[in-house]
């Protein structure tokens, strides 16, 4: 939110500096993000003078061109070439000195310098409006008043404004601070605390009566929950033209662009009071009536930005006799705005449910002024007063006059909110005694009025403004804002309840393996949970039979679920970087989830790792290697070490999503992590054209498996190991894990680990068969192998794999 610190000045006089007001104002909770300059004309007109035209002669050189002689002020004439048409002796005009700064209409920078044109020194410019930024002519220099002296700064001549604007990240609750008054209704209340007394100043609207009764325009409220207060005015005689230059830079200094006189006043009582407004042409009502309602489901309706949309059964609409004019609180309609030939209005102030507003700005995916500020809820109680003021702005700069009585539909009038207030739960939650006499002067500064007050406590009334102040805990928080936090000492002593901590937490696990995977150079990254409905036709089957988790207000159809599999967004990160010349890519992700099971919500905790790229960077003396499989699998199963997962079974797995992939499972079947090479289907989908590895570990049954684990650990032998090898001509259809598993049901004590060291596959074997060389390591703890022992155990693993895998040794 954007606050003028000129405008806010109008409503309490205080003379600090920006940032002293800024201060204060991120003490009371209005955070001031940010102190921007404003100037009304870019540069501010600084080193523009207006000068006196003493000689007009024509350039020696240039048909077009004339050279003069022109008093600056300073006492010495300058020479200035010109190229305008109107320039002549005798007149007074904006002059450019050397070393200004001029700005094209893009905003573009150039600043004026000494040189020499077709010949003739020209020493500064003489200036057209649009050059100065003061319009859009380029005809001719501008000429100007006559009794101007030599000297006189442009800047004192178009009365350039500058003003300084805060960005205030406003939180949803501070309705009542989303206007100038409001901001200025806060700061009052904290200089209080300073003993700095300041009264607001509210524009008056006493002087508010009606000329004549000529233009009557009947209101019919259809549903009053929805719309509990609706006041009306009617305007005519008036002219639309732009507004005034102050009105300008008021809407401006803001970020808002001027419309017309009307428009602009609107949109300056809407950010002054924080009361939305919206003025309708009074000849386009028809049967000079207008009726709140809602209409049928699907009816069209086109709105000021030229969209055709079509309504909700929901959304509650203003309407003339014939035909829908507004989406009430949200968006104006085409056909009945005011224009450059609108001569009556019809002024419409009013309370809208906030509850109604915001959904229907969802639905239509609209986020204006007005629909910002009423679904937050407005002051119902300042609806007439803002009318009255708006109407009287409108006449002041648009002219006209006040041709009706103030149409007010409020049939259940608002009783301000009661709350009492114990002094014990204040200095509970505060954690700090203040005295009952600051307490009561800060409730007045908030305008919140003491009723009665006790030994225990006082009775409260919330004023109509502070729809967030409903509790009282939430009357504390008021008044420890403007205590001020920085006020509240600190405890020499520091009590916290400290719950028992598990090694096997999460967090505490997730910081080891991610330390560990940072440590071999993985970049962790963090996904969008959502992501979009198509990935559903990629997914694997048992994934397909959970139902997603839809989100009711999506941003766009791309990001309209919760993602079921972790491997979609990993791939749209892996896109992304691959996109921009980042194909090497080791990234690892802790995530979640979310799926519709039953009638249930659920959510699943996974780590992703991808893997796709160069191991490393192509080096002269380390050639570069590629990314595989097996790379993927050493750091799987170094996770898992690392967490003391033992003993897992490996099964191939069948899902739709590698073409070469490995599921690790528990004794009770259980998956904790599928891994291996991504499909091409699925990679083409995202448009990546290079191999992408990926592990998806089950994080919750990575968990559970941890728990069940302890710590385990062999003391290292003193006695030698002895390795033997087996080359072995075997079926194509027996794997490695034939062999492996077959080797350790052999012999279980003294084999420690078995190798496969080269495979070969070709000429020299017959058909259908392959070449395994594998190696056994064996090794006794208890003393040192005899050749005996060692050729009694290789026989019997010769004679299983004869028998068993119809192995033959080469």
């Amino acid at each position: 939110m954007k606050i003028s610190y000129n405008w806010l000045k109008q409503f309490i006089n205080i003379d600090w500096n920006s940032q002293k007001t800024g201060e204060l104002l991120t003490d009371l909770g209005l955070e001031v993000e940010g102190i921007t300059p404003f100037e009304s004309v870019k540069g501010g007109l600084d080193g523009i003078v207006v000068g006196h035209v003493l000689s007009c002669e024509q350039h020696p050189n240039a048909d077009r061109l004339k050279v003069t002689k022109v008093d600056i002020g300073n006492g010495a004439p300058v020479q200035i070439v010109c190229g305008a048409p109107n320039v002549a002796k005798g007149q007074k005009v904006p002059v450019a000195t050397i070393g200004t700064t001029l700005y094209t209409k893009e905003g573009e920078a150039w600043k004026i310098k000494k040189s020499k044109i077709r010949g003739e020194e020209s020493h500064g410019m003489i200036c057209a409006e649009d050059e100065l930024g003061l319009g859009e002519s380029h005809d001719g220099i501008m000429i100007l008043d006559d009794t101007l002296k030599p000297g006189t700064l442009a800047s004192e001549v178009f009365k350039v404004e500058k003003d300084e604007v805060f960005e205030i990240g406003l939180t949803p609750n501070r309705a009542d601070a989303m206007s100038h008054f409001g901001v200025a209704r806060d700061l009052k209340a904290g200089l209080k605390q300073k003993e700095i007394n300041k009264e607001l100043i509210t524009p008056p609207v006493s002087h508010f009566n009606v000329a004549n009764r000529s233009l009557r325009i009947d209101v019919d409220v259809k549903n009053n929950s929805l719309a509990p207060r609706y006041c009306g005015v009617t305007i005519s005689n008036i002219l639309v033209q732009p507004s005034p230059d102050w009105l300008k830079n008021r809407l401006k200094a803001i970020g808002l662009t001027p419309k017309n006189n009307v428009v602009d006043a609107t949109n300056y009582v809407l950010h002054e009071l924080g009361q939305p407004l919206h003025a309708f042409d009074a000849n386009k009502i028809k049967g000079g009536k207008i009726e709140v309602k809602t209409l049928p489901k699907g009816t069209k309706f086109l709105t000021l930005d030229g969209v055709e949309r079509e309504l909700h059964e929901d959304d509650l609409m203003i309407c003339d006799a014939e035909k829908p004019m507004c989406i009430a609180g949200v968006f104006g309609g085409i056909h009945s705005g005011v224009t450059e030939h609108t001569t009556a209005i019809f002024l419409e102030s009013a309370y809208f449910n906030p509850v109604s507003i915001r959904k229907t700005a969802k639905r239509h995916g609209l986020n204006t002024d007005a629909s910002f500020r009423f679904e937050r809820g407005i002051d119902i109680e300042n609806v007439e007063y803002s009318l009255k003021r708006a109407a009287l702005l409108i006449k002041e700069i648009a002219g006209g006059d006040i041709t009706s009585d103030i149409v007010d539909l409020y049939p259940k009038k608002h009783k301000d909110f009661e709350v009492f207030l114990a002094f014990e739960k204040i200095n509970k939650l505060i954690g700090q005694n203040i005295p009952q006499d600051t307490i009561k002067s800060i409730l007045a500064s908030l305008d919140i009025k003491v009723r009665n007050v006790t030994e225990a406590g006082m009775g409260l009334t919330v004023p109509s403004y502070r729809v967030d102040v409903q509790r009282q805990v939430d009357v504390i928080e008021e008044i420890l804002r403007v205590y001020g936090y920085n006020n509240i000492a600190f405890s020499e002593k520091l009590n916290a309840s400290v719950a028992s901590s598990s090694p096997y937490e999460d967090y505490k696990i997730q910081q080891i393996i991610g330390d560990l995977l940072a440590s071999r150079g993985y970049f962790e990254t963090l996904t969008n949970s959502l992501t979009s409905p198509d990935y559903e036709n990629l997914l694997e089957e048992d994934l397909k039979e959970r139902k997603h988790v839809t989100i009711l207000n999506p941003l766009s159809g791309e990001l309209s679920v919760l993602r079921k599999s972790s491997l979609f967004t990993a791939l749209e990160s892996a896109s992304f970087n691959i996109n921009r010349k980042r194909q090497n890519l080791k990234l690892f992700e802790f995530g979640k989830t979310y799926y519709h099971e039953d009638t249930d919500r659920k959510e699943d905790k996974y780590l992703g790792i991808l893997l796709s790229g160069d191991t490393s960077a192509n080096s002269w003396t380390d050639p570069s290697k590629k990314s595989d499989f097996f790379l993927l699998k050493s750091i799987v199963d170094t996770v898992l070490e690392r967490l003391g997962i033992q003993d897992l079974k490996v099964e191939p797995d069948t899902s739709k999503l590698f073409s070469e992939g490995v599921s690790y499972k528990n004794h009770e079947g259980t998956a904790l992590v599928s891994f291996g090479l991504v499909k091409k289907g699925i990679l083409k989908h995202f448009d990546i054209k290079q191999q992408i590895f990926y592990a998806d570990f089950q994080w919750d049954e990575v968990l559970n498996s941890l728990k069940r684990t302890g710590i385990t650990f062999k003391e290292i032998s003193k006695y030698p190991e002895v390795k033997r090898d087996f080359a072995l001509l075997l079926d194509d259809a027996v794997t490695f894990k034939d062999v492996y598993d077959l080797g350790f049901r052999t012999e279980r004590k003294l084999l420690t680990q078995i190798n496969l060291f080269d495979v070969y596959q070709g000429s020299n074997l017959p058909e259908g068969k392959k070449s395994y060389a594998v190696s056994f390591t064996l090794k006794d703890t208890n003393g040192t192998l005899t050749d005996a022992q060692i050729d009694k155990i290789m026989d019997k693993l010769q004679s299983n794999y004869e028998k068993e895998l119809k192995a033959e040794l080469r």
